[in-house]
């Protein structure tokens, strides 16, 4: 076979079961690069230790940050915050020789590959009642729903005000880059969270997604040539299009959830060569059997 660019997200391995899961991953080509698009678990050890196993397998490894990587829990032996913490997990990965949002972008092919690290800005509102909102506001009446990610708690953003504040930054750094590149050259974007809208309809809980993006990159699949986007974060693994692009979100999710599909996509999803099309997608099609919706398995 020849080499293909491979993905996969939200490996969580600080669960037994998902280690299991990358042990058992491998390239079915030497020359096999895989990205890893965020989450791979909540702190810096278990991190290291899941990127040092598939960089020791695979051609290149590819790593974005998820929320998941940037928390930093009790316990954990590395204490950094925000950027410095951040930071830090860049420099873990440069001494494995894993490739970073912060490392020149690799080429494949004729493709330009982009890791991307944008964070979110509370800017997507699922709910029609939260657009008119402030963002103090949104977020109050998510908590009056029950629902407040984890990262409000674990996840902190000095010396930025918040996490909008370092979205902005990393927005205009990443534009700023992708606008570098030779006009018309076609494109890979890799980021933890959705760059659209598209796949936050199916949510049980409209009100997360605050915490799954920004508005801003709706368009960025268009204006900056995708020939596909991966991401991960929803834990709703499946193929979508959008204007021609295709979409792959390749989360493996915790143990609950992939038991119950039984990883019927695989761990791995091939993002070039394109696949072969396929209608319906594999895990859309063991949804529609059992007469679930994608939400059913977050």
């Amino acid at each position: 076979m020849a080499p293909s660019l491979l993905a996969t997200s939200d490996l969580h391995v600080n669960r037994s079961e998902n280690q299991d899961v990358v042990r058992d991953m491998h390239p079915t080509d030497p020359g096999d690069w895989l990205i890893v698009a965020g989450d791979v678990a909540d702190n810096v050890a278990d991190i290291r230790w899941a990127l040092s196993l598939l960089a020791e397998r695979f051609a290149r490894v590819i790593w974005v940050p998820g929320n998941h990587d940037l928390w930093t829990p009790p316990g954990d032996d590395v204490q950094l915050v925000g950027p410095a913490r951040y930071a830090h997990l860049v420099e873990v990965c440069r001494s494995l020789g894993v490739f970073t949002p912060e490392d020149e972008w690799p080429m494949w092919g004729d493709v330009l590959v982009c890791p991307m690290f944008l964070l979110y800005d509370y800017s997507w509102r699922v709910r029609p009642d939260m657009v008119p909102m402030s963002d103090e506001e949104a977020l109050a009446t998510a908590r009056e729903a029950g629902v407040v990610c984890t990262d409000e708690f674990l996840m902190a953003s000095r010396p930025h005000a918040g996490p909008a504040a370092w979205c902005a930054e990393r927005l205009a750094e990443t534009r700023r880059r992708l606008a570098e590149r030779p006009a018309g050259m076609s494109t890979v974007l890799i980021n933890h969270w959705p760059l659209t809208q598209l796949p936050l309809q199916v949510l049980r809980h409209p009100e997360f997604s605050l915490w799954c993006g920004s508005r801003e990159t709706a368009r960025w699949h268009l204006e900056y040539d995708a020939a596909a986007v991966v991401y991960g974060h929803l834990h709703l693994p499946r193929t979508t299009w959008e204007d021609g692009v295709r979409f792959e979100e390749v989360s493996v999710g915790y143990p609950r959830e992939w038991q119950h599909h039984d990883l019927v996509r695989g761990p791995l999803r091939r993002i070039l060569p394109a696949p072969e099309p396929q209608e319906p997608d594999p895990f859309t099609a063991w949804a529609r059997e059992r007469g679930a919706r994608w939400e059913s398995v977050r």
